[in-house]
């Protein structure tokens, strides 16, 4: 069953849930778009909540939901379920995107999941991965900055072949204009120092880990 898309009706996120882990630390607001990714819609019914519509080709929930909006797509395709969801957020004209059920089980899943949020990224908008203790967020050519009171670990790696103008300012360990490239982790295990703190990249996409 196919259904017309729709333009956007609420102006709050794009809330996608798939069939990875659930963390559920973050619940959907009334003023979300919530997409369930075919497996996602079993998480969120058996937490009450209905979402606006369903994408997928449904292996993972084993057939098609009774749901009024449904978008099927075949089992052989390019696009994961997952993208199918960003991309019909994206569409609707979201400019922000909360993924939960995008981390832990398959480690290819997961590493699918990143590169997304690098499409979200690079498509003007802002996507996190939201899991228990771990929280994965993406920026391009740009900045994303942190309140001060943080707590904790993160992360910071080149998405593409390098990331010039990289400025790390706020955490234990700063840069001021570097390159940092995918062939060399040097980025890892920073922290917080309860201050505010901002991470920016001149030309690429930076990956961030927050470990909490």
């Amino acid at each position: 069953m196919l259904v017309a898309k729709r333009k956007m009706v609420k102006s709050g996120r794009c809330f996608i849930v798939g069939a990875g882990e659930f963390c559920g630390c973050e619940l959907p607001s009334e003023r979300d778009f919530v997409i369930a990714a075919d497996g996602g819609y079993a998480q969120l019914v058996s937490r009450g909540i209905v979402p606006d519509l369903v994408v997928g080709d449904f292996d993972s929930l084993g057939g098609v939901p009774e749901h009024p909006n449904v978008l099927r797509s075949p089992a052989e395709k390019d696009d994961t379920d997952m993208m199918l969801a960003v991309k019909q957020g994206l569409e609707r004209g979201f400019d922000t995107f909360i993924i939960d059920g995008g981390l832990g089980g398959r480690l290819d899943h997961t590493l699918a999941n990143i590169q997304i949020l690098k499409y979200i990224a690079q498509n003007g908008a802002c996507g996190r991965l939201i899991g228990r203790d771990t929280c994965v967020s993406a920026v391009t050519n740009g900045t994303v900055s942190f309140d001060a009171g943080l707590t904790g670990v993160i992360s910071i790696f080149s998405a593409d072949g390098k990331a010039e103008g990289v400025t790390i300012k706020g955490l234990k360990y700063t840069l001021d204009n570097a390159e940092l490239t995918n062939a060399y982790p040097i980025g890892i295990s920073n922290e917080f120092t309860g201050e505010p703190a901002s991470v920016t990249v001149r030309i690429g996409t930076l990956i961030l880990i927050q470990d909490n």
